[in-house]
């Protein structure tokens, strides 16, 4: 009897120490993955397409062709999600007018007007997760404005899956914000991400994320390889914006490789290899592709974390291309060479990382490591005032891996020891975790001190 009494204790306690341990997993995500439509972002990039073109210098006051139609389109797309979900985003236009220059691809003023819809967090209506897509399309000639460019690829798939991302995810209701947007001017010289980051930094905008989808929607690559499971994630490895002092730090305590924006494509991975396995992330370590650039580069200028997203296989024969065909070679970016199916996995992917970080709490500011010269690392943080959260998760990798490889759930503390762990084997993070499983970025450690 006394034996039985012992195991039903000691289960008892195992029991309550298991029901704080959140969850692996949040089924919500497996919803959003089921409800984004192929169908729905095929009728949008055809949309899209119809407009003849969207270039940044084209038709603005035309009911059917140019960029300005294609955004008054957009804008009245994000209007009827927002009255499908009473309301629930508040749309505008983002305007500002880029000064001309003989030596840019704006040669006089232009007004760059971007396309925004914010889903307002309940709880930290200031911290903020963005996920993008280029409105402005383009064919050889950068200049050319007249000219049909479809942009059917590039980027009206991008464009496309953020509209669907939006009408998915509002049907959730998040703690913090998710602005969903169309950005403008891209080809040009990414004006409307300058826009659009510089309005972020004036308004104090806490930026935890920016997602920049560009290029969706292609499966067969110049190189003869068709694909539709794996995907790139672009990412800086550490912010153009620190200072000296954390560059000579980094020296002796690492973290040449764990930026914000690292930490942002690490967070894309794991989502995407927990909620979706049959799609495979190529995380790539390099600002955007050899010697190019993005709509995410403008927010890594001011700071703030951001990736692009895209197609592992470019064709180059369908981008920035006239309409034509050639030596028997078909040229263009038209929307035969478009597969829907696939530009709507990378949307799911988008849309689990959005509402993700959105659920989870706010990250743990001020982490520091100590543990030199002796046999455990420890770590602290500053924790957050928040019922949602059910602690912290701490994870660790060796020196020369990309991705971590370990971690512990320590509960809601303020300082852990990893006893046995050698700080001169491994790099270190520390992540919040919602009471649902939702985690927050891992934050690499800022500081040192020393445990007593």
């Amino acid at each position: 009897m006394k034996y039985a009494f012992s195991l039903l204790f000691a289960f008892f306690i195992i029991s309550i120490s298991s029901a704080q341990v959140p969850p692996a997993t949040d089924q919500r995500h497996y919803d959003i993955v089921s409800a984004v439509s192929a169908d729905r972002i095929e009728q949008d990039i055809k949309r899209l397409v119809s407009f003849g073109t969207r270039h940044t210098l084209s038709d603005t006051t035309s009911k059917k062709r140019g960029i300005g139609a294609a955004r008054r389109w957009i804008k009245s797309e994000f209007d009827n999600i927002s009255k499908d979900c009473k309301s629930c985003l508040e749309v505008s236009f983002m305007r500002d007018i880029v000064k001309g220059d003989p030596e840019t691809r704006i040669k006089k003023d232009v007004e760059i007007v971007n396309v925004v819809a914010i889903q307002r967090g309940s709880k930290y209506p200031n911290r903020y997760v963005i996920m993008s897509g280029d409105i402005d399309s383009r064919v050889t000639d950068v200049m050319n404005a007249k000219s049909d460019a479809p942009g059917a690829n590039d980027n009206a798939s991008g464009m496309a899956g953020v509209i669907e991302a939006a009408r998915v995810l509002s049907k959730y209701q998040f703690e913090s914000s998710i602005i969903y947007v169309g950005l403008s001017g891209e080809e040009q010289g990414l004006f409307g991400g300058k826009i659009m980051a510089e309005y972020a930094k004036a308004h104090d905008w806490d930026i935890i994320g920016v997602l920049n989808n560009d290029m969706i929607g292609n499966i067969q690559g110049i190189n003869q390889v068709i694909d539709n499971r794996s995907f790139r994630i672009f990412s800086e490895p550490t912010p153009v914006t620190e200072d000296e002092r954390t560059r000579t730090m980094r020296r002796y305590y690492g973290g040449e490789v764990d930026g914000v924006s690292r930490q942002l494509a690490r967070y894309i991975d794991r989502m995407t290899n927990t909620y979706m396995p049959e799609m495979k992330p190529m995380m790539i370590y390099r600002l955007d592709r050899f010697g190019r650039g993005g709509h995410h580069k403008p927010f890594n200028d001011a700071g703030f974390p951001g990736v692009r997203i895209m197609e592992t296989n470019e064709n180059y024969t369908w981008q920035h291309q006239d309409v034509r065909t050639e030596d028997g070679v078909a040229y263009g970016d038209v929307i035969e060479h478009v597969n829907f199916p696939y530009a709507a996995k990378l949307t799911a992917v988008n849309a689990i990382t959005l509402a993700g970080l959105a659920w989870a709490p706010p990250a743990p500011d001020n982490v520091e490591i100590a543990g030199a010269v002796q046999a455990s690392t420890s770590l602290r943080w500053e924790k957050t005032d928040d019922e949602s959260l059910a602690g912290y998760k701490i994870y660790w990798r060796e020196t020369t891996e990309a991705q971590w490889q370990y971690s512990k759930f320590v509960g809601d503390v303020s300082e852990y020891l990893l006893e046995n762990v050698v700080i001169d084997n491994y790099f270190f993070g520390v992540a919040a975790v919602a009471k649902d499983g939702n985690e927050s970025v891992v934050v690499f450690p800022g500081g040192v001190y020393r445990r007593e």
